[in-house]
């Protein structure tokens, strides 16, 4: 349980202590994203374990007040990260696991905002973007402070998978996922640049070709990186929690980062109704702004594709 009632520093909340919760607690600690940290899950003892876990380490780490605790320690946390709900298990439709989070979700909310109203809510629980858009809806929250993970994680795969194509650092790509955290995903490719050239004017630069069968290629392997994680080793949570620290430090240092992530589009591009992954300005007071980017016909479409299937998901959901 928290040590002390007096608020000192920064203070994250995570709801869920699975693997995803607890590898995102371990992770803030051992960067030293907060000063203070509790988490909370209905299983009280897997919460007290996790955070004793870390707690006993402390000493190789910067130092951070990790604890677990009830929805009235959450009190004044600057971020509140919900991973609660359930994973996809075999057989079982996106719609089933959509309608089962989203009651939980609807459950969770009324018990966090009323101890965190100015709280930046960071959404990971999948689907994401369904469960962003029941925040929106269920959490009395303004939408600045809504941020799902949405294709962070996808972009980061992205840039990995066409680093290791061409042999440089991902460092020196920039590349983007849009749209669902999902099935309709699509690389904007008219967008990657890579040592600030276009990605078609560096292949050219090193004499090679654009093949449009590798570019396919590459956004099937994007898509399935995560499902091949699972299918070797029964979930993924380590690359997810390193995605969600990044967003944690351009909240809490206010760095008006470029990021995709999911909220709610207002109609933009043709959208409706929905949360998907766009590029947006991050920093302290959640989302900041938008950047509306020219898009190719093509990409245009498969936008509106992205958005078309998650709509068709919310409208079969009690949402």
């Amino acid at each position: 349980m928290k040590n002390s009632s007096e608020k000192k520093g920064r203070k994250i909340t995570i709801l869920g202590a699975g693997n995803v919760g607890a590898t995102i607690a371990y992770t803030l600690t051992l960067k030293g994203v907060c000063s203070e940290l509790v988490l909370v899950d209905i299983n009280k003892p897997k919460a007290m374990g996790e955070a004793m876990d870390i707690r006993q380490g402390i000493s190789f780490c910067p130092s951070v007040n990790v604890y677990s605790g009830d929805y009235e320690d959450t009190k004044d946390s600057d971020i509140v990260i919900i991973t609660v709900g359930i994973a996809r298990k075999p057989n079982q439709t996106r719609i089933d696991l959509a309608k089962t989070n989203v009651n939980i979700m609807k459950s969770v909310l009324p018990e966090i905002t009323k101890y965190c109203p100015d709280a930046v809510y960071v959404i990971v629980s999948n689907p994401v973007d369904i469960l962003t858009y029941t925040v929106h809806k269920y959490g009395g929250i303004p939408k600045n402070r809504i941020i799902g993970s949405g294709t962070m994680l996808d972009s980061a795969r992205l840039r990995s998978i066409v680093a290791d194509r061409l042999g440089v650092s991902a460092d020196s790509i920039h590349a983007y996922v849009f749209g669902e955290h999902g099935d309709t995903s699509f690389a904007p490719w008219s967008l990657t640049t890579i040592a600030g050239m276009s990605m078609f004017d560096y292949y050219r630069s090193i004499n090679r070709q654009v093949n449009p069968e590798m570019l396919k290629q590459i956004e099937v392997d994007v898509r399935n990186a995560g499902a091949q994680v699972i299918a070797a080793k029964g979930a993924t949570f380590y690359a997810i929690a390193l995605s969600v620290k990044r967003i944690c430090e351009c909240i809490l240092r206010d760095s008006k980062t470029v990021m995709t992530v999911s909220s709610m589009t207002d109609g933009i591009y043709g959208t409706e109704d929905v949360c998907l992954s766009l590029p947006y300005i991050v920093g302290a007071d959640g989302i900041i702004s938008r950047i509306k980017v020219n898009l190719t016909p093509d990409e245009d479409e498969a936008l509106r594709n992205s958005s078309k299937a998650l709509k068709a998901i919310i409208d079969e959901l009690d949402i």
